[in-house]
């Protein structure tokens, strides 16, 4: 197996996969109601459904940094709004986060091995991400949805 299919192996994992973490995304969110996902359990923290809106702008990002374009934050910002609070939106909120993170796992998996030691926004006025390369920015977006999947394990506790 080449890197870029390890790269991709891990990010379906965080999504839906045998994890050694313990339980991946699409486990955590599954069978929760939209109130349940919308629920803020402490004044300070993101709710369920933020955090998936979270995690989904920066898989976008990710993979609209991986064709080519200048890093930048995502174009739906950093913690998206969740806008409409109904079982609908939040299921297309969870296939949103599975169809971005299989899809940029399909585009991972087609990378030249030498690809990944390239920087990030390399040769481009790049505010974001500069210095980073591609192999650090792929693991970087896996740890994030690793991160924010212990997140909600203890919020869906909560609920």
């Amino acid at each position: 197996m080449h890197e870029p299919d390890r790269l991709a192996d891990q990010l379906e994992r965080s999504w839906n996969g045998d994890a050694w973490h313990g339980p991946a995304l699409a486990e955590l969110t599954q069978g929760l109601s939209a109130a349940q996902a919308h629920r803020h359990h402490l004044s300070e923290a993101h709710s369920i459904w933020e955090l998936v809106l979270h995690c989904t702008a920066w898989v976008r990002e990710v993979t609209r940094r991986l064709g080519g374009t200048a890093p930048s934050l995502p174009a739906e910002g950093d913690w998206p709004e969740v806008g409409e609070e109904s079982e609908a939106a939040w299921d297309s909120a969870r296939c949103a986060l599975q169809d971005n993170i299989l899809s940029l796992a399909r585009t991972v998996r087609g990378l030249e091995p030498a690809f990944l030691d390239r920087t990030v926004g390399e040769g481009r006025d790049a505010p974001l991400g500069t210095g980073t390369t591609y192999y650090v920015m792929l693991h970087g977006v896996v740890q994030h949805n690793l991160y924010h999947a212990g997140q909600i394990a203890l919020l869906r506790k909560l609920a």
